[in-house]
């Protein structure tokens, strides 16, 4: 018996040690992690230039509380950090997590409102679906009812629009008429609103767990960065999956022209080593509010010696071994073999994504974009049958978190070719299975 508890009481074979893509467990069974966790080990697992700079650090302070002092890594991650996004964006805020990054994004554009006499202003947009996190705060940005519901009476809920999902609506994505077409929808929530009260839109440049590596439609990005400076409207990117170059680029809002003001990221930044997550923001933002007194918001950890030691580690690791060229070159092969097995296994109705954060949905059928019975659990069920044969993937549903599924392929940014073989040939086995499974069930409902 566990004294442990967390979404459920299933129980998992014991960790024994990782490293690079591989895990195994106490009985010496190999898995490779094609999910990278929960999309957050970017460059894999025990790097040795990344535990020896823990090491360093660890021998000459694990805490300094940032009331007592400045530290020399946090001071570099953040230096290093503003060299590698937009020009502009040069103020960091460190805390612990996703969760916690979008929760202090969201309460650093309300405090920058108050500063700059625009009080009215305190509703944050966001897509439906979405998932930016699950406290309250970054729970009332998120769109996944499964998530939400539980919790609605204790939270404030924000505005909504639709995710942009082309390719379930029947429209092209790659016209940019479609992209505008679901950027003004932002428009009209903002008039709808009163834009005098809207202060922010978070998104994420392309999507995670809610929608499964959902690229947006040409002239999308673009459009909604119009759309915000008309309105006085801060764009908020939430990089916290897309970020620390899974996608191809250091940040995935780099694949177009849309700046952001403020940019959320965690998982890959820390990469699994350390708990770590960053507020990336204008400094014309930052600056009003320390004019006036100081960001009143904090976490104890925020600025951790160690957890930002081992961040700064991880992306001179992402730099050094140019793995946001390898993400872009993989996962174009990856993409591109995923689409083989959509060709082979006809319950696989769409397959996207870009560089090294992708996905296949399961469709009953892929004309009328029909998803499997929400009854049998397909997502769940597919993740465990891959596991049991070492291949460790991420699935959620699709269509507002209660039906529809997909599964999430996002392996370690240092994949191979090799690799690449071993992820297929596990899927396909795993469909093979999966698919007879299901057929099955649905013959005798």
């Amino acid at each position: 018996m566990s004294n442990l508890f967390y979404q459920s009481g299933g129980k998992k074979p014991v960790l024994e040690r990782s490293h690079g893509v591989y895990m195994w467990d106490q009985d010496g069974k190999r898995y490779l992690d094609g999910s990278s966790g929960a999309m957050v080990c970017n460059i894999g697992h025990s790097n040795k230039r990344v535990l020896a700079a823990m090491q360093l650090q660890m021998e000459k302070s694990t805490f300094g509380y940032r009331l007592h002092f400045e530290t020399e890594a946090s001071e570099g991650l953040a230096t290093k950090l503003a060299g590698l996004v937009p020009e502009g964006l040069n103020k960091v805020f460190f805390v612990s997590g996703g969760s916690e990054a979008v929760e202090s994004a969201m309460k650093l554009a309300r405090q920058y409102a108050i500063a700059t006499d625009n009080a009215s202003r305190w509703k944050v947009i966001s897509r439906s679906p979405s998932y930016h996190g699950c406290t309250l705060g970054a729970l009332a940005v998120t769109g996944y009812a499964s998530l939400t519901q539980p919790f609605a009476p204790m939270m404030q809920d924000m505005p909504k629009i639709p995710a942009p999902r082309a390719y379930l609506d029947g429209l092209d994505p790659k016209d940019p008429k479609t992209g505008v077409y679901y950027a003004d929808m932002l428009e009209a929530k903002i008039l709808s609103e009163g834009s005098e009260t809207v202060l922010g839109f978070i998104v994420e440049p392309i999507g995670g767990a809610s929608t499964g590596a959902l690229v947006p439609p040409a002239g999308y990005m673009e459009r909604i960065r119009e759309i915000c400076d008309q309105y006085s409207v801060l764009l908020i990117m939430d990089e916290v999956m897309t970020g620390a170059g899974r996608t191809g680029t250091f940040l995935a809002s780099e694949h177009w022209s849309a700046r952001p003001d403020i940019v959320v990221m965690s998982k890959g930044l820390g990469a699994g080593y350390m708990p770590l997550g960053a507020v990336i923001a204008d400094q014309n933002i930052v600056s009003p509010i320390l004019e006036q007194g100081g960001f009143a918001h904090g976490f104890t950890y925020a600025g951790n010696p160690l957890a930002c030691a081992a961040g700064l580690a991880v992306v001179n690791e992402i730099e050094s071994q140019d793995l946001c060229a390898n993400a872009r070159q993989m996962g174009e092969t990856l993409i591109a073999r995923l689409n083989g097995l959509m060709q082979k296994h006809e319950l696989i109705g769409d397959v996207r994504g870009k560089g090294l954060l992708t996905a296949f949905e399961f469709m009953r059928d892929r004309d009328s974009k029909a998803p499997l019975p929400a009854h049998l659990n397909a997502h769940q069920r597919f993740v465990d049958m891959a596991y049991a044969r070492g291949l460790i993937v991420y699935s959620r549903r699709t269509r507002d978190g209660l039906e529809g599924d997909h599964i999430l392929v996002c392996p370690p940014l240092i994949v191979d070719n090799n690799h690449i073989d071993e992820i297929i040939a596990g899927l396909d086995a795993t469909l093979i299975e999966f698919t007879r499974e299901i057929h099955l069930e649905m013959k005798v409902a």
